[in-house]
């Protein structure tokens, strides 16, 4: 259905991608997964013609193949409703809109007819709009129902959904299309655990094909078949069968076979050095220890010299041969460690009779009595839009509670992360950020902001400029910079790939304060939280 012809894709002298080539078949679900930054939306942007590779050459079987792509990140503009995007999918509107659309191409054809990708996104054009009459228009409020997406009126305006409610619709928009091939870019970001296990469904019952960028390890456990490494290093993509979990054994397979080999040839690196030092060292004996009257003892001793500088070429041979093996490098991955936090009391957290919500608006949680213990890792979960987020900003004092009260220990200090992001200064960089919460000098500073992988110029760029990824890291670095003892983390993980995350998990493992977090990935759930809260009508319960 999907085939990339050795794809090269370079932003001035920085490789991105090299050498690309692959295929999705029908009926395949395959999972596309690196680092931030390596590539992986980029090569999306291409497969969907949105942008155009250096070389290489992207087909579609059929040439007219319904392609549905999810982009990472959806960001409707303020006037817009709901109702609007989903006529625009499905209506009239959708249909003017391509329309649009394919006038727009056929005049660039005429102007340039030698662009393979004007061609294909002419082709894909004309597809949607023959399909767009094949629509069914009675399936819009099976998907808004299936997605719970139905409750919001007419006009209810796209912007002010939540994080997972914008997922659920542009996912919504998509499977609207009715595609037969899927691209989807981090479609669990937000997501609720319940939506979670609804998409693994769905995706699992998909005639067509698919292919998925994720971080989430028990989505990609659950969906997919195949895995396609993207090497941030080499910029190239390699192909493993199966599950996540059997992609991950096969790597750590691989790097414990080079691992045993370069320590083999340490070995004998060592050995023949060790055997240079002693034949060195028994002709100088010799040397020392006898006189001129000794020709034939120094004669031997000049041959036993003459052996070691041999034995040095020969080792020098071998430390200079195309044969020898590196050291196999540890997978990217970002360094975290937490400062050790000040001794604080048993209890960090009170909520007395706490009610949250929003000012002229129904409460969203109430009647909440509940405490957090120093060194507790309590994960929170619940649907979308159930009040887990409102919930955190009242505990960090950004929300004013409804009702009842909100009490934090006498030495507890608190580090917020926020879902959205909307804490760091978009005009400002890294390096100001850090100082604003720090003693750091500059120099200081950037060492700091290099173990969350942040070099070269990338310290100084505006947080405008920087990827979900990277604003990412850099709030993370905020909380370290702090020292704070009691972190609340509104789904710190969402744009965060399998690395980082693993590396994240193992610096909360380690951080000796308590820990309140908002999270969907149940395979973080499993590794990090001891108790679980769950959001249940307006209240919170612990299941047993």
């Amino acid at each position: 259905m999907l085939t990339a012809h050795h794809i090269n894709k370079s932003y001035g002298i920085h490789q991105i991608l090299s050498d690309i080539s692959f295929s999705v078949n029908p009926g395949e679900r395959a999972g596309l997964i690196g680092p931030n930054g390596c590539g992986k939306t980029t090569l999306l942007r291409i497969l969907t013609g949105e942008e155009s590779p250096d070389s290489g050459l992207v087909t579609l079987t059929p040439s007219n193949l319904r392609l549905g792509y999810l982009p990472q990140g959806f960001d409707p503009t303020p006037n817009t409703t709901v109702d609007q995007l989903i006529q625009e999918a499905t209506g009239d509107a959708a249909a003017a809109s391509l329309e649009a659309e394919l006038a727009r191409l056929a005049e660039a054809l005429a102007r340039d007819p030698d662009q393979p990708e004007l061609q294909t996104r002419y082709d894909q054009t004309l597809s949607k709009i023959a399909h767009l009459s094949q629509t069914n228009p009675g399936a819009a409020p099976v998907i808004l129902d299936s997605l719970e997406l139905s409750e919001f009126g007419d006009d209810h305006p796209a912007a002010a959904l939540s994080g997972g409610q914008k997922t659920r619709l542009s996912l919504a928009l998509v499977l609207l299309s009715n595609p037969q091939l899927l691209l989807l870019d981090e479609p669990t970001n937000h997501l609720d655990i319940v939506m979670l296990e609804w998409l693994e469904d769905w995706l699992t019952d998909f005639q067509g094909a698919v292919l998925i960028v994720s971080h989430d390890r028990a989505f990609l456990e659950r969906t997919v078949t195949r895995i396609l490494d993207l090497d941030p290093q080499t910029h190239t993509l390699r192909e493993y069968a199966g599950a996540y979990t059997d992609y991950l054994k096969q790597v750590r397979t691989e790097h414990d076979k080079r691992m045993g080999v370069y320590r083999d040839q340490v070995a004998e690196i060592r050995r023949m050095r060790g055997d240079i030092a002693r034949t060195k060292e028994q002709a100088r004996n010799v040397e020392i220890s006898t006189t001129s009257r000794q020709p034939g003892k120094r004669r031997y001793a000049k041959k036993v010299a003459k052996k070691a500088a041999s034995r040095e070429k020969k080792l020098q041979r071998y430390l200079n041969a195309d044969e020898r093996v590196e050291k196999p490098k540890a997978g990217w991955q970002i360094k975290l460690e937490f400062d050790q936090t000040a001794h604080f009391g048993k209890i960090v957290l009170e909520l007395n009779d706490l009610i949250v919500g929003y000012p002229g608006y129904q409460p969203l949680l109430e009647g909440l009595n509940m405490q957090v213990q120093a060194g507790q890792r309590i994960a929170l979960t619940g649907a979308n839009g159930s009040g887990k987020t409102t919930l955190l900003r009242t505990i960090a004092g950004k929300l004013a509670p409804q009702e009842g009260g909100v009490r934090l220990g006498s030495s507890a200090k608190l580090g917020y992360m926020s879902q959205e992001q909307e804490t760091l200064a978009p005009d400002k960089n890294a390096v100001e950020t850090i100082q604003a919460v720090s003693p750091f000098n500059m120099t200081e500073t950037r060492s700091f902001l290099h173990y969350f992988l942040f070099s070269d110029d990338d310290p100084l760029r505006p947080i405008s400029d920087l990827s979900y990824g990277e604003r990412a890291r850099l709030m993370l670095a905020q909380l370290v910079a702090q020292g704070c003892n009691f972190l609340l983390l509104d789904e710190p993980v969402n744009h965060l790939d399998i690395p980082s995350r693993e590396l994240f998990e193992q610096a909360l493992s380690q951080f000796q304060g308590a820990v309140l977090i908002v999270v969907h990935d149940r395979y973080f759930i499993k590794r990090f939280a001891r108790e679980l809260w769950v959001v249940e009508g307006k209240g919170i319960v612990r299941p047993i």
